[in-house]
């Protein structure tokens, strides 16, 4: 994706045409798909007064002729969750979302995401409507769908490291990566989430095989975002969401929606301070989201797709950029 400005072939697509018509493709598969279980398609603003607290995804900011400012958005969740409130239906939508910092071979600071919910689902049910969507989309592709897993975060922990996700420390995870002779960066301080994100990423998704879809599910509470929080099997609270991974590659994350209109806020509060601690800037609170949700939104599961990093296995591409028209480098 490295492409200098002003390169004589700057103005070229990234994209073959073959990509962009597996593209289309792809987008058709997704309204059949939406078309034929009733799921409206919707369109929300990119734009908005407020945008994702998380300290670990950087919005655009964009400043108005009075100097107020508003965000790209990363997602296009909190409105469609406004809209769950107001009409009750399942909804989807396939957005232009933007996150700031994130450039790469898998990342692009501009790309598509398919966003959908749907109303008495939970993550469970979820899974097989994302596994009857990828099914549909295979056999347009001619392929075949790949075997699928199911791991459980506190195994994929246990097998790492040999001890609980519960018991592990900060200074275990650092312990691990000198053992391996895996670099540590100091950066991560006290932070056990960040750190178990390292050692997943190092130690457990690098090894998914290549041919395989793997559900990751039952987070630990800690990491909950958006989603709901229960008790697993052995009474440890777990967070109700998954993420899927096509091989090593990251291609979906899923909620059963959390409907607590007061423990939103708490969660967008805790963020704000870790930003805060982090260096950041903070983030107004969606207050519009959260009187949608006190108001009531009805019991659903959501789940977020990335069509590029989709495409990118379809195609068997190995940037990102190759999956766009314009990577971000030639726009």
């Amino acid at each position: 994706m490295n492409n200098p400005c002003g390169a004589a072939d700057a103005w070229m697509p990234s994209a073959a045409l073959a990509t962009l018509e597996s593209m289309a493709l792809l987008r058709c598969c997704v309204h059949e798909h939406m078309q034929n279980n009733q799921v409206l398609e919707v369109v929300t603003p990119a734009l908005s007064q407020s945008t994702a607290t998380d300290p670990h995804i950087h919005s655009y900011q964009v400043s108005s002729d009075g100097g107020h400012l508003s965000y790209l958005h990363t997602s296009p969740e909190f409105p469609m969750k406004r809209l769950l409130a107001a009409y009750q239906r399942d909804i989807y939508q396939m957005a232009t979302v933007f996150r700031d910092g994130e450039m790469g071979r898998r990342h692009n600071p501009e790309f598509s995401l398919l966003e959908w919910y749907r109303v008495g689902f939970d993550h469970t049910a979820l899974t097989q409507d994302v596994l009857d969507l990828l099914t549909l989309i295979c056999q347009k592709f001619n392929l075949t769908l790949p075997a699928v897993n199911f791991l459980r975060y506190k195994d994929a922990v246990a097998s790492c490291c040999g001890t609980s996700v519960g018991q592990l420390s900060v200074d275990q995870i650092e312990k691990l990566f000198k053992q391996q002779n895996r670099s540590y960066p100091q950066s991560i301080g006290t932070d056990i989430d960040a750190a178990l994100d390292l050692m997943m990423d190092e130690f457990v998704i690098s090894k998914f095989p290549a041919d395989q879809l793997t559900f990751l599910v039952d987070y630990p509470a800690s990491q909950c975002a958006l989603a709901k929080v229960a008790n697993d099997e052995q009474g440890m609270p777990v967070a109700q969401r998954f993420e899927l991974y096509w091989g090593s590659l990251e291609l979906a994350n899923g909620f059963n929606e959390l409907l607590d209109s007061a423990e939103q806020r708490k969660r967008f509060e805790a963020d704000n301070i870790k930003r805060e601690l982090m260096g950041l800037n903070t983030i107004p609170v969606d207050e519009n989201f959260l009187q949608a949700l006190k108001q009531g939104m009805p019991a659903c599961a959501g789940v977020a797709l990335g069509l590029e990093r989709l495409l990118m296995r379809l195609c068997n591409l190995s940037e990102i950029g190759e999956a766009l028209a314009f990577s971000s480098d030639r726009a």
